[in-house]
């Protein structure tokens, strides 16, 4: 006999209080921290806990007594369901204000380092439509909405492109416009889908690992160029022909696709990385533009995803580098080359690393195509390329631009850093935390002279950071 499971409480008439991460707002009631979903500080809700913990819990808003003053009105019809965008209910001038707060948390509580002013968040100009880069996925297993539960009816389309839904890998909620990208991506999911439809295309079972049609990649340059990537699963001569049929019916209506691309993945994931991208029309890559320099953007390659903020960032990242044309720079995790041809007029020498052998090959021919010559570029793994032997073979740089993923860098590369022992070190982060921990490590030889926060994606809790540090003066042993 199973056991039952133990009912959570309904509390009712809480006051949200703050904001937390991942996107989530902050209720307490008694020593117990809870954790809600689309709420914002001055709401006051019924909360049904999810899941409880000693300390602290999560749950969702049930009703709302009061809407706060701050509350905004969400823009997009799939608000609250897809999981995206979840602060679209804040205030753009809050958001930014939270974010703010996010690096000067991470930095003072997790860093533990010394701080010098926090200069203001740089706000990102356009708040909607301003990604250059979206994927979504095909699955034979729509999500249902609490109202199409609620109807209790056998739904005839389960069918759906769209977004996964977080805590449900399978399913997946059809999306019908989506804010992030150039109404001209909805365009082209939505041409897809019908499409798809009409012609009864076995969408994609996460499940069994069955069904043709696996995802799409739209790409968007500032230069007007647009990528689109079909993933397929092929097993017989009819899932190609039906492949071909959507490809040739997408190259028709939209004749403004420069890229037109597809990938037969038969594996258990949706990663390309290692698959071979095939053209169906146009070239295999677009461009992108950034102060007179040409970007070469392949299907692989890493780019920032907000094109004007990306500017930026770069900007700052440049200017904290201090260059006078003298430089020996190494950018690390150097994705296209982007940041180190950006920088590299201002320098005398810049040796740029990235693990994806693609990216690198774009790197190179973003230095070729606009006439740089003083770059070097290397493919492999961060903490095995970047070595002593490296930097005795190639000299010690004067600076260090560091732009790594997420989870940061490995303390092998934090090493070998500290083995360079450059004048400066600008670390360019997606994840103040992260962030925070090596600048930790990095605190007995560099301290932090700036910080510069730059909001890249409006509507989410993600926050970029820039930090600069320079060596410190190591006082003699008969100093005091």
């Amino acid at each position: 006999m199973s056991r039952k499971k133990k009912e959570l409480p309904l509390l009712e008439n809480v006051t949200i209080t703050d904001v937390a991460a991942e996107g989530k707002a902050i209720a307490k009631v008694n020593d117990l921290v809870i954790f809600v979903p689309y709420v914002v500080p001055g709401d006051v809700v019924d909360l049904q806990i999810k899941r409880k913990k000693h300390h602290y819990a999560e749950a969702v808003a049930t009703h709302f007594h009061t809407y706060s003053p701050q509350r905004a009105v969400p823009f997009c019809q799939h608000f609250g369901v897809c999981g995206g965008c979840k602060w679209q209910c804040l205030p753009y001038e809050e958001q930014i204000k939270y974010k703010q707060k996010q690096v000067t948390d991470n930095l003072t509580r997790i860093g533990k380092v010394a701080l010098p002013p926090i200069s203001p968040i740089m706000g990102s100009e356009k708040q909607q439509f301003y990604r250059n880069k979206l994927e979504f996925t095909f699955s034979n297993k729509r999500w249902l909405t609490e109202e199409e539960v609620k109807q209790d009816v056998t739904y005839e389309q389960m069918n759906a492109l769209g977004f996964h839904i977080p805590g449900a890998f399978d399913k997946v909620l059809a999306i019908e416009k989506c804010w992030l990208q150039d109404d001209i991506s909805n365009q082209i999911r939505n041409a897809m889908r019908d499409y798809a439809y009409e012609h009864d295309l076995a969408f994609f079972n996460l499940r069994t690992q069955e069904g043709l049609l696996r995802n799409i990649m739209i790409r968007t340059s500032s230069t007007g160029e647009l990528m689109v990537l079909l993933q397929c699963k092929i097993t017989s001569d009819k899932d190609e022909t039906q492949m071909k049929g959507l490809l040739k019916h997408i190259a028709d209506r939209f004749p403004q696709i420069t890229s037109l691309l597809y990938v037969i993945n038969n594996k258990c994931n949706d990663t390309f990385t290692d698959l071979e991208v095939n053209v169906f029309q146009g070239k295999d890559h677009i461009f992108e533009e950034m102060e007179g320099l040409r970007f070469k953007i392949g299907p692989k390659s890493f780019y920032q995803t907000n094109s004007e903020q990306a500017y930026n960032l770069y900007k700052v990242a440049r200017a904290y580098a201090g260059l006078t044309g003298k430089e020996l720079v190494y950018d690390l995790y150097t994705g296209t080359g982007t940041i180190a041809n950006f920088v590299s007029r201002q320098a005398q020498k810049v040796i740029g690393i990235e693990y994806v052998p693609e990216a690198i090959e774009d790197a190179k021919v973003n230095s070729a195509i606009n006439g740089i010559e003083n770059t070097l570029f290397y493919a492999g793994d961060m903490k095995d390329i970047l070595t002593n032997d490296f930097i005795k073979q190639h000299g010690r740089p004067d600076v260090i631009i560091t732009d790594p993923p997420r989870a940061g860098m490995h303390t092998d590369v934090i090493k070998a850093i500290l083995f360079a022992s450059p004048q400066r070190i600008v670390y360019v982060s997606c994840n103040p935390a992260t962030q925070a921990r090596d600048l930790s490590l990095l605190d007995e030889d560099y301290q932090v002279v700036a910080v510069q926060p730059v909001d890249m994606f409006p509507h989410t809790q993600h926050v970029e950071n820039v930090v600069l540090l320079e060596k410190r003066v190591k006082k003699s042993g008969n100093e005091e």
